[in-house]
């Protein structure tokens, strides 16, 4: 299976190219985040915690697009069952936009990482001010495990509070709408503007 076939919209639809990816999580680039997700999962045993993609640059990348909160197409125990990763190969709609707007801004995969500023599932989309405040706070670890990371991308309204705390980093900032269908449907003209300010943020 080669590294093409793993690289296409909702492929996570398909058990057996969730299970090659999970086969991946030990490799060197990878592995500080698995481990770094390991860890929230015995920290906060109520909620899931979704793996950072291996096909993604994982600690060698120096872009992190930081979206809102995982959804039910990432979780394991959700009726639909969902991959188990934060990944642009998800089979939703939102992760189909992403994968397609990375594409139009010209931003190799290898040079990403995605995490969400909520990094846990705990069976809802609503966000509280407490579960964001600790995300938030959160970040400080992650963000340890990334030595190359020189650009944040705040994907959405939530990702965009974390911005005074990104402003306390050596990083450079950008901001877009979150690539999902609500956005689509209620803001079509930020919705289209998205693959512009990514690769905008691509060539920082």
């Amino acid at each position: 299976m080669t590294a093409e076939n793993h690289d296409a919209p909702r492929h996570f639809k398909q058990a057996e190219f969730v299970a090659a990816r999970r086969s991946m999580l030990q490799e060197p680039h990878i592995a500080p985040l698995t481990i770094y997700v390991e860890r929230l999962r015995a920290e906060h045993p109520d909620w899931e915690f979704q793996d950072f993609d291996p096909m993604d640059g994982g600690v060698e990348a120096d872009m992190l697009f930081l979206l809102e909160k995982p959804g039910p197409m990432t979780s394991l125990n959700a009726k639909r069952k969902g991959s188990g990763f934060i990944s642009r190969n998800n089979d939703d709609s939102t992760a189909e936009a992403l994968f397609t707007f990375m594409k139009q801004a010209g931003i190799d995969r290898k040079r990403v990482v995605l995490w969400n500023v909520i990094p846990g599932w705990n069976g809802t989309i609503k966000i509280k001010p407490d579960e964001r405040r600790a995300g938030v706070e959160e970040l400080a670890h992650l963000l340890k495990l990334l030595p190359k990371l020189r650009t944040v991308v705040l994907v959405g309204r939530q990702a965009g509070k974390a911005a005074k705390f990104m402003q306390s980093m050596n990083v450079k900032i950008f901001t877009s709408a979150h690539p999902s269908p609500k956005v689509r449907n209620m803001n079509r003209a930020m919705w289209d503007l998205i693959p512009r300010q990514w690769a905008e943020a691509g060539l920082s």
